[in-house]
């Protein structure tokens, strides 16, 4: 056999080649491969095994003793949107309520605003450059949501940018449809309306192939746990996987619905009931847990995740990626928050980047992994091990991204 690529000289391996979202204590138990090499041919590995061993190649590439894992799997994010809020920084500073805020043209308003005045190619254009970064981190599978349209036009111009940018990017992208992210003015007295409104819409998404997924933003002051119901049923009857943003800030059994509606994810979790990280444990349901975003907003409800764990739940971990609440693509520095505040190991944290965050968006099979007869996507590191991303914290530690057998990014040295 000759290769397309072989990497050798890796120093430490992580495959991550686990059946299924890996569950509870589990999560802490990892397998590394010392002196490894992998070889790739046609896009996708052929082989995992020892330097020593590993079979010639048109190209080889020497990790020089580094970590080499699978890309990192982005689970969460809310990658198209117009504009941006640095002004309100000053004013959550200074104490400005969000409702105060919102009164003066920002929060989650102005980027719908900002999303409905923008043109397809604008949003395109910025969706691209947020992919670059996040791939430049190690990233190479990324789900997208829409969510900031609430209305007909703009959602589904949302979904046809992230549908161009997953044909024009390099990165996976996966899908999901966010229309229920809040309410309009237009709606604030009939939600259920909106609701009837943005379900309109899934005939005409599931015909053009826009979304995978249907997510929903459960939350007091939002959507019932009545009304989020509802809607994700029609989404089912429609052939939508789902999904929920699910007790965020008020613990109104958002988990309990994910689990009851056969969610391949619950997201959020921070403030889940204990009898709702129960159910959790004991369903297919994995948690999606988004530190990143109760850290930028100063907050101290993180998820209990060691919980969690403990009653073997299936944890990712995500950005959360979005212009108001988590202003960051750098999915390495969302491990480090997860180590420092939810207690999370570096083995833990691993998975919860990889093969349970796959499994999160259906990439199951596709994604998370280094595995014969997967795609070739893997990274390698500027680290010896993997208990140094989370440890040294708040920089890019990628050294060699590839894609699909392909090198898509390599840090250049500045001498």
């Amino acid at each position: 056999m000759q290769a397309d690529v072989v990497i050798t000289n890796i120093g430490q391996l992580l495959t991550m080649n686990k059946q299924g979202p890996v569950r509870g204590k589990d999560m802490n138990e990892l397998e590394t491969i010392e002196n490894a090499a992998v070889a790739i041919q046609e896009r996708k590995v052929a082989w995992i095994g020892k330097t020593a061993e590993a079979p010639a190649a048109e190209k080889t590439i020497d990790a020089g003793g580094k970590l080499v894992t699978p890309g990192l799997v982005e689970p969460h994010t809310h990658l198209v949107f117009g504009g941006s809020r640095e002004k309100e920084m000053a004013m959550k500073q200074a104490g400005v309520p969000y409702l105060e805020i919102l009164e003066k043209g920002g929060g989650i308003l102005s980027t719908v605003r900002a999303t409905k005045e923008a043109q397809s190619g604008e949003l395109l254009e910025k969706a691209l450059f947020h992919l670059d970064r996040m791939a430049m981190h190690g990233i190479t599978t990324v789900e997208a949501k829409s969510g900031y349209g609430l209305d007909k036009e703009t959602e589904l111009k949302q979904l046809n940018v992230v549908k161009q940018a997953n044909e024009s990017h390099p990165l996976d992208i996966v899908s999901t449809f966010l229309g229920a992210h809040a309410i309009p003015p237009e709606y604030k007295d009939d939600p259920e309306a909106f609701l009837d409104s943005m379900s309109d819409l899934f005939a005409e998404i599931r015909e053009k192939d826009l979304a995978r997924f249907v997510d929903i933003f459960t939350e007091k002051g939002v959507f019932t746990v009545d009304q989020s119901r509802r809607y994700l049923q029609k989404a089912k009857e429609h052939g939508f996987g789902v999904k929920i943003h699910a007790d965020e800030i008020h613990p109104l059994g958002g988990t309990e619905l994910a689990v009851e509606m056969g969610a391949i994810s619950g997201d959020h979790l921070a403030v889940a009931s204990d009898e709702g990280i129960r159910q959790l444990a004991d369903s297919d349901t994995i948690g999606v847990i988004l530190p990143g975003t109760i850290f930028y907003l100063g907050k101290d409800s993180y998820a209990p995740a060691c919980k969690m764990m403990d009653q073997r739940a299936a944890l990712a971990i995500s950005t959360d990626f979005n212009p108001g609440s988590s202003v960051t693509e750098n999915l390495q520095l969302i491990m480090s928050i997860a180590a420092l505040k939810l207690k999370m190991t570096p083995a833990e944290i691993w998975h919860a980047v990889t093969v349970n965050a796959a499994h999160a968006i259906g990439e199951g099979d596709n994604a998370g992994t280094i595995a014969v007869g997967r795609r070739a996507d893997v990274v390698i590191w500027d680290a010896p091990n993997y208990m140094y991303i989370p440890y040294h914290y708040g920089v890019n530690h990628a050294n060699t991204v590839i894609k699909n057998g392909a090198v898509l990014y390599e840090r250049q040295e500045i001498r």
